[in-house]
């Protein structure tokens, strides 16, 4: 696939600016604050519908503005695709696929598949359980469009399981009715259920990641360390053999519910379920986020974003677009050269950067250089 034009109108600091690529890398450079990282925002959008920077679509518009658009135009497979998502103030959104609104913005997805890299990934290992598990069901929309339906309607659930079991908190020590029990009891089975598919999914993405990120930190590491990755969740199965068998994962879900009743019941909050798993990366058999160094966890998470690309391009038989925000000049030498040398020519990159001297000047002459500064671009030579 090819991002062949981009069009942002009132989108954060742009005011309407048209860009068109032409080059199978794109290297955007300018000062901080000037738009950068805007620009690869809006191509995330059009890949998942989602900022990894903001929640409320408010912040997608430039100030003043009550509405702001994101077009593109992308060839894949032979054919010109027209992508369009208007974002609004009052938080509805539309999106358009060549020219059609569709009635479920879920069909959008699939479209325009991307990997990015930025500086906030280096947090991937030595941050929370909350973004890792977010880095896994992006890579899993990525592989699976439909999964982002799932992961919605569980947290849609978890929403109203969590509703009542604060209302069930605020009640104290009252005897719940039967009325309440039954409506516990449904929430428990919806959630199991949900659960289980949003677990199921996750387990086998990363089980298909694990030996591509190996190989990659394999090589990465000078054959010197050895990459550890397992998906623990909360439901009291950690062997991979188990998670074909769907009904054992939910009969141990609601097993471990049962367990937490009392404590999620004081809590007023759910304990248990793919919202509190937890993916665990080891170096030589040694947990990374505690005790690996700097250098080690950069590693990691380069080997990890090279593997997303590889499968990725296996599964859908096309090569994503690469967004890499600021993130090399966060690497030092050998991890820039294997990651720019794994580029190549195989996958259209956008690249931000604030100087152009870290690039080999081959790399330059092979490239389009756009120059940003306060959310106007200019296409300028070496």
């Amino acid at each position: 696939m090819f991002l062949q034009a981009l069009h942002l109108f009132h989108f954060r600091n742009y005011e309407d600016q048209y860009l068109r690529f032409c080059a199978p890398k794109t290297i955007v450079v300018g000062e901080n604050a000037q738009g950068k990282s805007n620009l690869l925002e809006a191509v995330e959008l059009l890949s998942t519908l989602r900022s990894h920077r903001v929640s409320h679509d408010r912040d997608l518009v430039k100030t003043g503005c009550e509405m702001g658009q994101v077009q593109a135009q992308l060839e894949r497979s032979g054919a010109t695709i027209d992508l369009g998502l208007t974002f609004r103030v009052t938080g509805r959104r539309s999106a358009v696929v060549n020219h059609e609104t569709l009635r479920r913005q879920f069909d959008f997805l699939g479209n325009l598949n991307t990997v990015q890299f930025s500086s906030l990934d280096l947090d991937l290992i030595r941050g929370g359980p909350a973004h890792r598990r977010q880095w896994l069901d992006n890579l899993l929309v990525q592989l699976e469009p439909y999964s982002a339906h799932l992961l919605t309607q569980y947290q849609t659930i978890l929403r109203q399981r969590n509703s009542l079991l604060k209302k069930l908190r605020q009640s104290g020590d009252r005897l719940r009715s039967p009325e309440q029990n039954t409506e516990l009891a449904i929430w428990d089975a919806q959630l199991a259920a949900a659960g289980t598919r949003v677990m199921r999914r996750r387990a086998r993405a990363l089980a298909r990641l694990f030996p591509l990120a190996q190989g990659w930190h394999r090589l990465i590491s000078g054959e010197r360390e050895t990459l550890g990755v397992r998906y623990l969740p909360q439901v009291g199965t950690h062997s991979p053999d188990r998670w074909d068998d769907a009904t054992y994962l939910h009969d141990r879900f609601l097993d471990a519910i049962q367990e937490r009743s009392v404590a999620e019941q004081h809590q007023g909050t759910s304990l248990v379920g793919p919202h509190r798993d937890e993916v665990e990366f080891t170096i030589n058999a040694t947990p990374a986020r505690q005790h690996g160094s700097q250098g080690q966890q950069r590693t990691t998470v380069l080997a990890l974003k090279l593997a997303e690309l590889q499968l990725i391009d296996e599964v859908i038989q096309d090569p994503p677009l690469l967004l890499l925000d600021d993130v090399l000049a966060e690497l030092d030498l050998y991890r820039q050269c294997q990651l720019l040398e794994a580029i190549h020519d195989r996958f259209q990159t956008l690249i931000t950067t604030t100087h152009l001297q870290i690039f080999d000047p081959q790399w330059l002459r092979s490239s389009q250089i756009l120059t940003i500064h306060n959310g106007s671009v200019q296409e300028s030579s070496t």
